[in-house]
């Protein structure tokens, strides 16, 4: 059986309380033709020393520091000095189930090149799940299952960012971490989209990604919900947007108003609808908002829906497919 080198790329920094477990569950791996490329982004504690020690000690790891500054660029640096076969990326504060890199290898190998192994995902925190990581790990999780984490890309990130592995002829395809775009895991997933990178479904818990308050998803500015609207929707003019048909937005809440100025600004002609009676018919940039109900007097639509509400969106999926609409041709969830 074919055995190719898989480089696991990481990017750390001020992760010293987390690292050891880290790297001990790398080495616990049953697939072991690895290589570690493990960068250090300015940290100021000891997380430089901790990685150093396991690096005398195990020749698979190799350990750099980055000129730059960074994720991003951290990550162009350890795939710049890689030279494994297959690709994936790991978080320094996480952990890999032992098999973790067995089940991603061998699924790469019998879907073969066009395909992104990605695994089941636990999130774990000494103080406890709070419930929207929850809510988003079954989310998630429900995707991987049957490998149709596309389907709902433009709600949130739909590629576990610790857990995926791909062929670096496939990651080049699609610019691999060149892009200087936040949040990079969400950008990389619409990429590995565009491209036509299919998702291989899969049933095992493969990755524990641990939650904690000082963790960069939760604290740093490039992770902000604003960033989320404006990269979701410059790829949905990009790769799914039909001018064929009338473009509708669902809600107006401030996604909703973010997502409508966004389109006057770009001059694409689209019609606003929403369910709150005191902005119905009110005039919100030039645009009069009109209730739901006027949908049924528009012919071949596709809409964006910002609507929060998660009983909410339920009901619009249900009425969606009453009319026989479809993912993403159709209608998009923008959270």
């Amino acid at each position: 059986m074919h055995n190719p080198l898989v480089s696991i790329l990481i990017p750390f920094k001020n992760t010293e309380a987390y690292l050891t477990d880290c790297l001990e569950s790398i080495l616990k791996q049953t697939y072991t033709n690895w290589e570690l490329i493990i960068v250090d982004d300015h940290s100021i504690d000891n997380s430089y020393n901790i990685v150093n020690e396991f690096a005398k000690n195990d020749s698979r790891i190799t350990l750099l520091k980055n000129s730059r500054y960074g994720i991003i660029e951290a990550l162009k640096l350890a795939f710049s000095k890689s030279k494994g076969e297959c690709i994936t990326r790991m978080d320094s504060d996480d952990l890999m189930r032992p098999k973790k890199l067995e089940i991603l290898v061998g699924n790469l190998l019998s879907h073969g090149k066009q395909h992104i192994a990605i695994g089941l995902v636990n999130y774990f925190s000494t103080d406890g799940i709070k419930s929207g990581y929850k809510s988003y790990e079954v989310w998630l999780n429900t995707l991987i299952k049957t490998g149709t984490n596309y389907s709902e890309i433009y709600k949130e990130c739909v590629i576990p960012s610790p857990c995926w592995m791909v062929y670096r002829e496939d990651l080049l395809a699609c610019d691999a971490f060149n892009p200087k775009r936040y949040p990079e895991d969400y950008d990389l997933a619409f990429r590995f989209y565009k491209q036509d990178i299919n998702c291989i479904p899969c049933n095992t818990i493969l990755h524990d990604w641990r939650d904690y308050d000082t963790r960069t998803s939760r604290t740093h500015i490039h992770y902000a919900e604003n960033h989320f609207i404006d990269l979701k929707l410059n790829y949905f003019l990009e790769l799914d947007y039909n001018s064929n048909k009338t473009l509708v937005v669902w809600g107006a809440g401030n996604k909703g108003k973010k997502v409508a100025k966004t389109l006057i600004n770009k001059n694409i002609p689209f019609e606003w609808i929403c369910d709150n009676p005191k902005k119905i018919g009110k005039d919100i940039y030039g645009k009069i908002l009109k209730p739901f109900i006027y949908l049924e007097q528009i012919k071949n639509t596709q809409s964006i829906i910002t609507v929060a509400n998660k009983t909410a969106q339920k009901d619009i999926k249900d009425y969606l497919n009453t009319l026989n609409l479809k993912s993403i041709d159709d209608y998009v969830f923008f959270c």
